[in-house]
């Protein structure tokens, strides 16, 4: 018997979907860093981060794969 409340834990970390979220929307790594209020090598830790798990090359395959598994919208 299933849970009806039961949610699978997501991909991504909230800071990961908020550096995602930027991305798609054409912010550079120095856009996204101010408007979040971190560093630089930070956007860039969760950007590395988060294409590890996909198991991916680059940042727009990373966007493409979180598209298709409908971890982010655009």
């Amino acid at each position: 018997m299933k849970d009806k409340h039961y949610r699978p834990k997501p991909l991504l970390t909230k800071r990961e979907r908020e550096v995602f979220e930027l991305l798609v929307q054409d912010k550079t790594t120095k856009d996204i860093a101010e408007q979040l209020f971190i560093s630089e090598k930070t956007v860039r830790n969760h950007i590395s981060n988060t294409m590890q798990k996909l198991g991916v090359k680059g940042r727009s395959q990373a966007v493409v794969e979180l598209l298709r598994l409908g971890e982010l919208e655009i």
